[in-house]
């Protein structure tokens, strides 16, 4: 039935500009440009679709209802850590490990969380 997520949607003020953030700093491409949208390619193909925004932005914390955040998957959680810590995003959490696992919580700027992971086995 279902084969799985194409893409997921983030309402931005300026989708341009998010669209671009994403590609200077998470090494996404544009992969579709629009009036009022900009899909967002990520190196393993699963998409983001950037689309105008209408309103007031509600609260958005790591345990608010609803969708809380995009994970991020990573072979060298070093690495694209310590590249992110270059690019100076905003970090929501201190890294974590349990039973080999590694993540960090940031946001993009306007305050969309993002979620680092490495995995050291898929889950079942």
């Amino acid at each position: 039935m279902i084969n799985g997520i194409e893409h997921t949607a983030i309402a931005s003020p300026g989708p341009a500009a998010l669209a671009q953030w994403y590609v200077d700093t998470l090494g996404f491409v544009i992969n579709y440009r629009g009036s009022t949208a900009c899909f967002v390619k990520a190196p393993n193909g699963s998409m983001i679709e950037i689309i105008q925004g209408e309103g007031e932005r509600g609260p958005n914390t790591l345990k608010s209802l609803g969708l809380r955040h995009l994970a991020l998957t990573v072979s060298d959680f070093d690495s694209a850590h310590a590249a992110l810590v270059r690019k100076g995003v905003t970090f929501l959490t201190e890294p974590a490990e349990s039973k080999g696992n590694r993540v960090v919580f940031f946001s993009d700027p306007e305050g969309n969380i993002l979620h680092l992971l490495y995995r050291a086995a898929p889950l079942p």
